[in-house]
This record gives structure tokens, sequence and C-alpha cells, in this order.
């Protein structure tokens, strides 16, 4: 059965929040949120075989390949809410600025009802505007406030910010940030402007973020296999896929703990400090040389005039693979001339990264005013690659 809400305006969100509570007590079926075509949220109930204690069935983002529904379960969600509790130093009242269908947005709903506090719901009809945000973190009642955003809406709201959307950023006791890498450049932003912010590192798998700036939370476990995969064990791990409990290779139990095998690769220092690498898919063999996306975007990301940036490998009949880069301009290239087109200073920077990044410098440059992006605000990188790749076929 499907329970729609009304589309105008801010998400009414009291149907989830109902069927979420009574799903946490045991007195209702799994919930799965999503938006209708008319904007509505729809509260699904759904049978998971085999999983008597599931409250919450979350699908992936989808980033990478086809979403899988995440089955979440009663200890899973109450460990993550309690680490969450114990990181944050307190429980408090959470504004809703993300997409609610995915782990973060369900999770600010799911905190709220552990935390017994009224969650407050960003209107999004418009996209997402520093305006909407600041109009809804001014309703805010708590002394303790909440929020989680991915680096794209926390750009946006530190561009230019009015002096009201400063003051509600400060007001807010820390702001979660996850979803995709943040650039040093944000977060120094960021602490600048007073704004209290916590990177987090987690998925759906396991209930959204759950190491916090490098940390793990509370009853949480992480640690690097071999090849460089990382791995997250403990009570805030889902309990499996809907369509595939039985999976082993991404989820599995080792001296009664549960593990789920991240595509990510990391490295962790010897103050226990998670550093996350990119994905397991990101290496590019051009040439027979292993290349790190992550590591490319990261030093696209360095040049001036680069607001951001994304990396993927493509075709090439002469390299097997070549480095293709996404990229958004911000300020011209400093050896570009005034008044210079925008492709033209991407060539200024093409010609800039060969001559100091040599084999790491990317082939194939395309330049656009923005990301392309997933509801949930993360990058679209399957959309992304398929435009580097028509691309780089055209040169």
């Amino acid at each position: 059965m499907n329970t729609p809400a009304k589309a105008a305006g801010p998400i009414n969100i009291e149907p989830a929040l109902t069927a979420l509570a009574a799903a946490l007590h045991g007195e209702g079926p799994a919930v799965e949120l999503s938006i209708g075509g008319d904007g509505a949220l729809v509260v699904g109930h759904l049978e998971t075989p085999g999983c008597d204690d599931a409250v919450a069935v979350v699908r992936t983002s989808g980033s990478t390949g086809a979403p899988k529904a995440t089955v979440l379960t009663v200890e899973s969600l109450a460990a993550s809410s309690m680490a969450t509790a114990l990181a944050l130093k307190g429980e408090g009242q959470w504004l809703l600025a993300l997409p609610v269908q995915y782990v973060a947005g369900i999770q600010v709903l799911v905190r709220s009802l552990f935390a017994g506090t009224r969650p407050w719901v960003m209107d999004m009809s418009q996209g997402f505007t520093p305006e909407a945000f600041t109009a809804a973190a001014q309703e805010l009642t708590d002394k303790i406030r909440f929020t989680s955003l991915v680096p794209t809406q926390l750009q946006r709201l530190l561009d230019e910010p009015s002096p009201e959307t400063l003051a509600a950023l400060r007001r807010f006791n820390a702001v979660l940030l996850g979803g995709a890498p943040a650039p040093a450049s944000l977060l120094a932003a960021a602490r600048e402007a007073g704004v209290r912010v916590i990177t987090t590192y987690g998925s759906a798998e396991s209930c959204g973020g759950c190491v916090y700036d490098g940390f793990p939370l509370e009853g949480v476990s992480v640690r690097v296999e071999e090849d460089g995969r990382i791995l997250l064990g403990g009570d805030t791990i889902a309990a499996g896929y809907l369509e595939s409990p039985e999976s082993t290779d991404t989820f599995f139990e080792e001296d009664g703990v549960r593990w789920y095998r991240t595509s990510d690769l990391g490295s962790i220092d010897d103050d226990g400090r998670l550093t996350v690498l990119g994905r397991a898919d990101d290496v590019i063999i051009t040439g027979g040389v292993k290349v790190s996306a992550a590591h490319v975007q990261e030093e696209l990301e360095k040049s001036d005039g680069v607001a951001a940036a994304f990396v993927a490998g493509v075709p090439s009949a002469e390299w097997g693979q070549a480095v293709a880069a996404y990229i958004v301009l911000a300020d011209p290239a400093p050896d570009a001339a005034p008044g210079a087109e925008a492709g033209d200073t991407a060539v200024v920077l093409e010609q800039h990264w060969h001559r100091t990044l040599g084999v790491l410098a990317p082939k194939t440059v395309l330049a656009a005013s923005g990301l392309l992006l997933l509801p949930n605000g993360k990058p679209d990188r399957l959309a992304m690659t398929a435009e580097l790749k028509a691309r780089h076929q055209g040169k």
C-alpha cells in the first residue's frame, strides 16, 4: 500500500515518521520512501523475507550502476543513532536538506525519532537554494541543531553568502558533510566562516556516515585489506540487499562481527585515521601506467580557475584507456587573455596540465557550468563518463 503526501511546498513527512516509528517498535512492515511524479512523498511498505526486524529499505544512489535495495534493521539504525549522538555530544533538532528517500535523508527522520525531537523540512520544490535553506534553518527552535549536506550544497551556501545565511550556518552545532569528497578549499572556507563541519564517510550499507573526520564512530570498526579495499564493521552494518540477502562477497560475518566490503580504496595512519583514496574501479591504466582518478581530480582542483572536477578513464585505441576530465570553471585561468571564452580557458588549462602533470594530464577535457548530479546531490559518474567517452571518440 502506498500513502501519498501533499506535494506543494516542503514535503509532508508525517506519514513517513508514523510508518518509521511503527517499524522501529516492531508494529509495522519495513518502509521504503520515494518521491512521486508530482513531487509528493510516497510511503511504501515492503516484505523482507528472512529479516523480521527490518525497518527501512533504502536504495543506493546508483552512481556507478543499478541501485541496490539495502535493508536496515532496528539494531543497525539504533546503533547508528546512538553512535552519532555520542560523536556529536548530544541529540537535537535536525534540518532535512537532502532527498528523504536516500540514507542521509531517512537518517534525519530516524535520529529525530530516537531523540524525540521534531525535524524541520526545507522546501526543495525549486531545488536547493541558499534562500530556502536559510528560511528553513531559521525555523529551528531547539538549542542543539544539526543538518546533513553534500559538498555542492555547502559550496552554494558559502559562495557570496548573505549575513542571514552565515548566521544560520553558524548556529548549527554540526554540519555533517558527506556523499562525495570535500575539496580542501571548501573545508578551509567553512572553517574561516565559522561553520562547524564534520566530514563523514559511509553508505546506505553502513546506515550512512559511520566515520567522522577520518575516525570510526563508537562501535564501528574499519580495516583495509591487502588490495587497499576499505572494510566497515559493527552493528551499524545493514542486513544485506533485498534482492540477494545471502551475498557473501559484500557482507560477511567474522568472529561475531558483521562486515561490509566497500568499493573504495583507503589507508589508515598510525593514529587510526582513515583516508579514502578513491574507488577501486577508479584506477585508470593508460599506456601501461596505473593512474588514480581521485588523485588526478585532486590535482586538477588545485588549479586556479577550476571550481570542481570529475576524472574518469575512457576507451582509447592508442593508450588502452585515456584520462578524461569533466571540469567546472570558476575564474579564468591565470594565462587566459582578458575576455577569453570558457573554451579558451579550458584549452589553456589543458596545456598547463600537460606541462605540469605529464602522464597524469587528461587527454580530453570537457568544460561545463556544473557537474552532473544525481537527485541526492552526488556526482552522476555514469552520465559524466558517458559524455567524456563521446567527447574523446569525437576528437
